[in-house]
């Protein structure tokens, strides 16, 4: 009978990789009375049969920072636990099969030395010269980071579970959960059965979700939403190749395949194109070590190509043609974090094929995160709270992770847009704006219109990493904006009301910004955390006495909602997402009055509705409330009508524009405008280890309220001065674009990498935003340095400034 105890601080759920380095982490921060339980053995999911590729960088600075942490535990676990790891530093190499793939990899280099990761641009002789066994054929080129690894899963996991059983954890297998009791917003315990028949309950202060490919049945226990699927994944192990010795692993995402030497062995992988969904109905219940029926046929397309790419393969015979299930989330980026529906529910899982690579950094980041109550740093990119509440529908799942496991080798390009999946959430503008020419981008669920077709062009994307077969059509529709006047879809916008008798002083108390203003009054604003970081980037509308609403991005609707749940205390308010009951559309540019006011009778002049003022007003037969706020710097309103007229109020909007050459817009344009003005983006430009003094919004924080979190880091920083400062770039040459990750070279050495990137069309050249370090620097220091920016391996002047490039002054906003 297990030995389980009837209290824990936490209980883990699940004995995998994730589970046992968050068991490992947690005792190191020196918690007791933390118990992991594994329905099986350990590994024995999808731990055991994992590649082991170990690699360093990452798609944002703090995902690396995590995989390269992982690098460096596991080269040390073996000397703490005598338990071996495997790990060894063997390199890595990425070769290229087409020009657009090289210039992915040439953006991913720069990246990479922008992160600090030791990397080269390798040619294709080079890449034959570190891999002599491949044909290089077709090879464009390549990188090679030379401290990337490789490791063994299971051992890995399991020298996790010997640190942590020998720092105090109880780690029991052959245990599963059966149930979680939950009170309100809070788990009290878990229930558990032996698979000898034996049970108990486990009375807990938390749990944390760490059952992989289960975790979506197991959060659903625990009444949260953590969408994920499994799908079955490839991979061959060829029988022993005489004189094979080490290799760097290969990777060849444009044949979908990845090449690892082993014990004088080649394993080589599968990242397919149309993945295989598995055990949509439920996994089963003796799940244990278990491999998938062989399907050859699907996994001969790879074998073919890899024969041509490395020879040896066709005289080596094959050992072992495994087909194992592997878990995959809907945008191939892993869940994190305290869990939006409970207030003590944690998850790590849904690690897309890199788990091992993830899992130490991963369990060190949630640890601290458990401890401190707060993100360590920013995690965004992986945090729980970012999944839509549809995105656990199962059949939403089974067809989006046909195309996930796929999106791991495919081309990167800048605006890939999801293929499976869509046309869920849709706001009331759409057909309207489908008939007229509107190509749909997804985002957060949400089908956006991002640019118009003209009439017969083909309303589909042309990917690639120069400019895009929409780069025009964005431009005239930002140039709409800026002369005449452009109108565009912002309904997926989160809309949260907050409303009850302590509204003022609930929002002054959750907020930087001074929300004790008269009725119809906007607040542009940020909440912050204890440390100054911006935990959310808003605007705040006073509606009554006792109402305000919160406008949010699309993506952070969730998070910011429950953020200010969070916060709640004892202030008597009711926080409600009202975010489909209205559509939204943007009236932008100088002739944006004058479109208003052939549909309107309402006194739209400056003394009746200035800048920063909201107003119900009729339009056409219907009515709207409309905001006078700008996301791209011009004189502007968001028109807010209920979902029944939205219809009626943009064919009213559309007919009267006629006349005055109203272009419809798009997503891509709103970007554009944007960073012509400075204006920061959430989540790349500001996220919650961002100071929001640094960040060049300080403007928007009132000191003076006595109390609001995070006013004494604010405070702080405004004695001790800035540590880094945001600037705006723009190259002088035209030609190149930026996105984002570039790295900023400063007087000739790298200081920093932009954190949002796009072509200001009105400027005439690619702008980004970065932050530089300039610990006891005043701001005219920091702007007398030379600035470039490295496009690709190739450092391009750049203008710098503190102040928007475009309308400084805000006077054309005002206007």
């Amino acid at each position: 009978m297990p030995d389980l105890p009837s209290n824990a601080r936490v209980v883990i759920i699940g004995g995998g990789v994730i589970g046992c380095s968050v068991a490992y982490h947690l005792t190191k921060l020196g918690w007791k009375d933390v118990v992991l339980l594994e329905r099986k053995q350990l590994t024995s999911g999808t731990t055991w049969h994992a590649a082991g590729l170990i690699a360093q960088l990452r798609a944002t600075a703090n995902m690396t920072k995590l995989a390269r942490y992982s690098q460096e535990l596991y080269g040390t676990l073996e000397a703490e636990t005598g338990v071996a790891t495997g790990f060894k530093r063997v390199g890595s190499i990425t070769a290229a099969l087409t020009d657009e793939r090289l210039e992915e990899l040439r953006r991913q280099a720069g990246m990479a030395r922008s992160f600090g990761v030791d990397v080269e641009e390798i040619s294709p002789s080079e890449v034959k010269a570190r891999y002599e066994h491949m044909n290089i054929d077709g090879v464009t080129g390549g990188v090679y980071l030379p401290l990337d690894g490789q490791g063994d899963p299971a051992n890995i996991a399991l020298a996790l579970a010997k640190g942590a059983r020998q720092n105090g954890a109880k780690v029991q297998e052959r245990v599963a959960v059966t149930n979680i009791v939950r009170e309100g917003r809070k788990v009290t315990g878990v229930d558990w059965k032996g698979e000898d028949g034996s049970d108990g309950h486990i009375a807990c202060d938390m749990i944390v979700n760490c059952a992989g490919m289960w975790g979506h049945e197991v959060g659903r226990m625990a009444g949260v939403n953590v969408p994920l699927q499994a799908c079955e994944h490839f991979y061959i192990v060829t029988e022993s190749i005489k004189d094979l010795k080490q290799l760097p692993v290969l990777r060849i995402p444009d044949e979908c395949a990845y090449y690892k030497e082993d014990a004088g062995k080649i394993l080589l992988g599968a990242f397919e194109p149309n993945a295989k969904p598995w055990a949509v109905d439920g996994i089963p219940k003796d799940f244990e070590f278990d491999q998938l029926p062989e399907d050859f046929d699907h996994f001969e397309p790879i074998l073919e190509a890899a024969v041509n790419r490395l020879p040896m393969l066709a005289e080596a015979g094959i050992h072992t043609f495994f087909n194992g299930p592997e878990s995959f989330t809907p945008d191939d980026a892993y869940h994190l974090g305290l869990a939006p529906e409970m207030d003590n529910v944690w998850v790590a899982c849904g690690f897309n094929s890199i788990g091992i690579q993830s899992a130490g950094g991963a369990g060190m980041a949630l640890a601290q995160w458990m401890q401190d109550g707060d993100k360590p740093f920013d995690l965004g990119d992986v945090d729980i709270s970012r999944m839509q509440p549809f995105q656990g529908n199962k059949t939403y799942l089974a067809e989006r992770s046909t195309e996930t496991l796929g999106l791991l080798y495919a081309d990167h390009f800048p605006f890939r847009q999801k293929a499976t999946a869509r046309g869920v959430r849709r706001s009331p503008f759409h057909g309207h704006l489908m008939e007229r020419g509107a190509v749909m981008g997804e985002f957060a669920g949400w089908e956006r219109a991002n640019w118009i077709a003209r009439a017969g062009q083909t309303p589909e994307y042309e990917y690639s990493w120069n400019r895009q077969n929409f780069f025009d059509n964005v431009r005239e529709e930002h140039m709409a904006i800026r002369q005449n006047v452009g109108m565009y879809d912002m309904s997926s916008f989160g809309k949260i009301r907050v409303e009850g008798r302590d509204a003022e002083a609930f929002m002054n108390y959750v907020g930087g910004g001074n929300y004790s203003v008269p009725n119809g009054k906007i607040v542009y604003t940020q909440f912050l955390n204890n440390r100054g970081g911006v935990e959310a980037d808003v605007t705040v509308t006073r509606l009554t006495e006792t109402a305000y609403l919160v406008v949010t991005p699309a993506a952070t609707r969730l998070a910011d909602q429950t953020w200010m749940e969070r916060h709640v205390g004892d202030f008597n308010v009711v926080i409600t997402d009202v975010t489909p009951g209205e559509g939204v559309l943007a009236v932008m540019g100088p002739r944006s009055r004058e479109l208003l006011n052939a549909v309107s009778p309402a006194d739209l002049s400056n003394e009746n509705n200035p800048f920063g003022t909201a107003q119900q007003i009729e339009i056409g037969m219907g009515l709207a409330r409309i905001h006078r706020v700008t996301y791209v710097g011009e004189l502007g309103w968001e028109v807010y009508v209920s979902s029944d007229m939205a219809g009626h109020v943009f064919e009213t909007l559309y007919e009267a524009g006629q006349d005055m050459g109203l272009k419809l817009c798009g997503m891509h344009m709103m970007d554009t405008c944007r960073i012509e003005k400075g204006f920061r983006h959430f989540g790349h430009d500001i996220t919650c280890e961002d100071h929001v003094m640094e960040a060049g919004l300080g403007f928007a924080v009132k000191k003076d309220k006595p109390s609001f979190i995070g006013r004494d880091a604010v405070l702080r920083k405004q004695d001790e001065g800035l540590e880094n400062r945001m600037l705006q770039f723009k190259l002088t040459d035209p030609e190149p674009l930026l996105y984002h990750n570039e790295p900023i070279v400063r007087d000739g050495e790298i200081v920093g990498y932009l954190t949002s990137g796009a072509y200001g069309h009105h400027l005439g050249a690619a702008m980004g935003l970065g932050y530089v370090p300039c610990k006891g620097e005043a701001a005219a220091d920091v702007l007398a340095s030379t600035y470039e920016i490295d496009v690709a391996g190739t450092r391009v002047r750049a203008e710098a400034s503190l102040k928007p490039m475009y309308d400084p002054k805000s006077e054309r906003v005002k206007a």
